[in-house]
């Protein structure tokens, strides 16, 4: 036989063997997919204490809005532990966060964990629980509104660029950072600044049981340790686990009940297209899939989807 269809010939039972391969890996990693979607949430459906994490800077978070909201209408979660490490965030989806979390505490205890740090947005957040639980050397407090504009004017001086406008009232998109704030801009993001806080304060002097003016003694933007706060009465309990799980059980919770997470999983398309090029890869066939376009084996856009989902969390 010519040595040309015998090349031919191993060169398609090559190609052949890739693409069983690919059928293989694709079917075990759907399965493994389902199986994680009817199984890997199995432990929600029976009674248990909810897990939530919130870490990073906050923000106005749909997400985790929802989650914490199935939190609180799920009959199976009998208590939640909210554990909290953020330096803070947006007043704003502070006070959405903190709404959701005491909409859980009205049906259910809630203990907020206070990791490493939950300072400003973040300590607003830790008030919605039943008790806050802390380190002795975590990072909390930092009670107080903060407004921050840059002034690049200087700059534009340096370089001969000037910016002219025109508006319908002096307030208007003030303050900018193409010139200095005029009195009234600055009275005004003041005014806005100061009720902000007004309202922290009042929410933190509410949740902590502590009269007005000893909280504004607090809410000077100062940050204390897990030891500090719990003398000044702003957290409840130094500890971790043994603690959480000794207030749960004051609250009638069972204290053999398993404490599941509830947090943000992985995207399951990226977790796709990973475990087929591992398992192409631990076949044998990493040379021939270099020769191919990945794009080609499976859908464009379920590894875009996947690539844009890690992408868009790295910059939100």
């Amino acid at each position: 036989m010519d040595s040309s269809i015998i090349a031919d010939r191993r060169r398609l039972r090559r190609k052949l063997g890739f693409w069983r391969i690919v059928a293989v890996a694709l079917v075990v990693a759907l399965g493994l997919a389902f199986y994680g979607f009817a199984f890997g949430g199995a432990g929600t459906e029976r009674p248990h204490i909810a897990h939530v994490t919130i870490s990073g800077l906050i923000v106005d978070d749909d997400e985790l809005l929802e989650r914490l909201k199935k939190v609180e209408t799920s009959d199976q979660v009998k208590a939640a532990v909210i554990s909290i490490s953020s330096p803070g965030g947006t007043t704003f989806g502070g006070e959405k966060i903190f709404k959701a979390i005491r909409a859980i505490s009205a049906k259910k205890p809630v203990v907020s964990d206070v990791r490493t740090l939950a300072a400003s947005a973040g300590y607003m957040i830790a008030t919605a629980g039943d008790t806050i639980i802390a380190g002795d050397s975590s990072i909390t407090g930092s009670i107080g509104v903060i407004f921050q504009y840059p002034q690049i004017q200087p700059l534009l001086d340096k370089i001969g660029v000037s910016l002219q406008e025109i508006k319908s009232s002096p307030l208007k998109a003030e303050p900018s950072p193409f010139h200095e704030a005029s009195e009234e801009a600055k009275a005004m993001i003041r005014n806005m600044v100061v009720d902000s806080y007004n309202w922290f304060v009042d929410l933190v002097a509410d949740r902590r049981k502590l009269p007005r003016d000893e909280v504004l003694k607090l809410a000077d933007g100062t940050i204390y340790t897990g030891r500090q706060a719990l003398k000044m009465k702003l957290v409840d309990t130094i500890g971790g686990d043994p603690e959480i799980r000794a207030y749960l059980k004051s609250r009638g919770v069972d204290t053999d009940l398993p404490m599941v997470d509830w947090d943000k999983k992985s995207n399951t398309p990226f977790l796709l297209a990973g475990a087929v090029s591992r398992l192409i890869t631990i076949f044998g066939y990493d040379d021939l899939v270099k020769g191919q376009d990945i794009n080609g084996i499976l859908p464009p856009k379920l590894l875009l989807d996947g690539l844009l989902s890690v992408w868009q969390v790295g910059h939100d």
